[in-house]
Parts: C-alpha cells; structure tokens; sequence
C-alpha cells in the first residue's frame, strides 16, 4: 500500500473527488458534511439527541432510531446548502457502518445507499473508529505518519501506532470501562446531568482535584492498559461517607478530583506509548479529547518533551460527519476501487494489526 495521500498528492490534482459527503448516525447524533476537492470541510452538521436522552441518563437505542428517521433528510440538505454543493456535484459518500446501534446505522446506511444508487456515485463504509482517528488530520492536515493514537469516547479507550499506510498496531485498551462511560457513569452518581463529561468537566474547574483522592489504574509502569471500574466503586463508597449537606459542599471538589484520576492515567498511558513505539508524535481523539483538564495536561506535557500533538478542534472531537468523510476520502485517494456492498456491522472491530502474543479482545460499544 502507498502512504496516505497529502492534499498535493496527483490524486488531489486531478480533481477525482471533488466533494464527498460524509453520514454519521451510529449513535445519538445525526450528522452529515461535505469536504472540498482538498480535503477542507465545506460544512459540519450535527443534530443532538442531547434533550431526547437526557432524562433517561443514556441513549436509547429505539428513540435514537426514531430520531435520525425524523432528521437526517434535513440534517444531509441543510450540509449541502451551507457547503453551496448541489447532490449532483457529489463524487462520493462516505457513511458510518458500525459499530453502533443497529437502528440507527440502518438510518444512515440506507439513507446514504438511496442517494449513492441514484446519483450513480461511489459508497464507501467508514468503521467509525477509523473516522474518529481521522479527524487528527481535520484540524492538523500536516501531522505526520507514523504517530500514536489514543481514542477515547463514550465506547473506547484504545491506543494506537499508526503507520505510513494507515494501519493501525493495538498497544493497549480499556479492560471495562471506557474513559467517556466513566465520566457518564461518575456524573449520575454525583447527581449531574447527561452527557456526564462536559458536566463533570465544568464543575471541575471550580473545585480542588486534590482535595479528595481517588485511586489511579497503573498496574504495571509500562502498560498501555486502562481499566476505570475501580475508580466508579472509590466513588461511590466516597460518597456513601457523606450526608447530603456535606456531599453537596463538595460536590466540585469530588468533581475534580475524580476527573482528574481519569486524565492522568489517559495522559501517563498514551506517553507510556511513545516511549514503547520511540515515536514523537501524539494523536489524541474522540468525545473525551474535548475535556479542557485533559487538553491541558497533554498540551504541557508534549511542550515540554519535544512531542507533536493532534487535538482536533472540539467541534470535531464528538461523533460528526466530517470525519467520516475524511476517512472515507482517504480510503478512495489510496484505492479507488476501494467501494463495496456496505452494510450495517453493529459489532464492527476496529482493522488494526495485533502484535504477536496479544490476545486480548478489543471491546466496543
């Protein structure tokens, strides 16, 4: 295989895909975009299900489905008018297959089937992983290869080395937990609204992260292993010792504290990686990259060890489309025969490589 194209490639010069539009619809939001013939989004548009799931702390599968029925026509229109791109000037679609939801990728899926057959254009199926690992290259188009990838949301804690080529090398993930669903999981306890990280993420910025400990997965000094659910139950116990008054006077302080034992080990783990792979380049991706305290380690620590560091710009770090068309944009760049019958694939792993002697299965959402 030849190294991922650049938007200078011969590829970009002929103009082969002048605009692709991108369809997310894995989970709980509904999302299309459209990129131009260099790779730059023309348009970004998300549709939340924020206040369809709220009161019911978590998605559900059944009215998130109902949702992206109801939306995703106007969310696909409203991207194509915003980027002032007719569906005829489409050379491509790129669309989320999974892993997800199986009602929701159907949406998406057959939505983008219908279009692609009628315009006669190719589809390309985007592991929603690999677009969450792409979207490195949306705020940063000159970062470079290889480079580790840490991907964190409310599904996946997993390390990455990526290649010249686009492959990718498990180095280590979560053992139960995801880093997001703990962040989801801590807010319900400490009585905080859904979406549990931004939540957590805003209350932290008022109280003291070391005024009460919580305890730090490390198991050995070079694992790249994450593992949360010993952090959930020090939480709850932490709560159990405190009558309401008091649970509610530091209420930020717990906040803190908690958000904290979670990004230091992110940030210990993901240069644990660097310094196994001997790389100096850090990709940090995914719903959780969009936590400040987290945006602020990585960024201090990388200045001060001489690494380059990818954080997509919030707007790109939860589920949206733009990265899905990326992904999809770089598949065909490299194979432009790379289009196949694409279906739904809720269970879909992640196309990585294991090193020799890993057994561990990768766990999804």
């Amino acid at each position: 295989m030849r190294p991922l194209p650049s938007a200078d490639s011969p590829t970009h010069e002929t103009g082969v895909l002048k605009f692709v539009l991108g369809i997310e619809s894995s989970c709980d939001e509904t999302a299309a975009a459209v990129l131009a013939h260099d790779g730059s989004v023309l348009s970004n548009m998300v549709a939340s299900q924020t206040a369809v799931h709220a009161k019911f702390g978590g998605v559900v599968p059944e009215l998130a489905a109902r949702a992206h029925i109801s939306q995703i026509d106007s969310v696909v229109m409203e991207a194509l008018n915003r980027a002032r791109v007719s569906v005829n000037d489409l050379s491509a679609i790129a669309v989320t297959e999974g892993p997800g939801l199986a009602g929701a990728l159907l949406v998406g899926v057959n939505y983008a089937k219908a279009l692609s057959y009628g315009l006669g254009i190719p589809l390309i199926g985007v592991n929603h992983l690999e677009g969450h690992i792409a979207s490195a290259w949306l705020g940063d188009p000159t970062f470079p290869l290889p480079c580790v990838v840490l991907v964190v949301s409310g599904g996946h804690t997993h390390l990455y080395r990526r290649g010249q080529t686009g492959e990718c090398v498990l180095l280590g993930c979560t053992r139960d937990d995801a880093a997001g669903e703990a962040f989801d999981k801590g807010a319900q306890m400490l009585g905080l609204e859904f979406p549990g990280g931004p939540a957590i993420d805003r209350l932290a910025r008022t109280g003291d992260a070391k005024a009460i400990p919580f305890p730090r997965f490390h198991q050995r000094k070079a694992s790249m292993e994450f593992s949360f659910s010993g952090l959930k139950t020090a939480l709850l116990y932490t709560l159990r010792k405190l009558d309401n008054g008091m649970r509610a006077e530091k209420l930020p302080d717990l906040a803190a504290g908690y958000q904290e034992a979670i990004v230091q080990v992110l940030v210990i783990k993901a240069f644990a990686a660097l310094a196994h792979t001997g790389l100096s380049a850090l990709a940090v991706v995914g719903g959780v990259s969009a936590n400040s305290r987290l945006r602020a380690l990585l960024t201090e620590r990388s200045a001060r060890e001489g690494v380059r560091l990818a954080l997509p710009p919030p707007e790109y770090c939860t589920d949206n489309a733009a990265m899905i068309a990326l992904a999809g944009r770089q598949k065909l760049m490299i194979d432009p025969e790379a289009q196949r019958q694409v279906d739904i694939r809720p269970s879909l792993q992640p196309n990585v490589v294991h090193p020799s002697g890993y057994s561990k299965e990768i766990p999804h959402s």
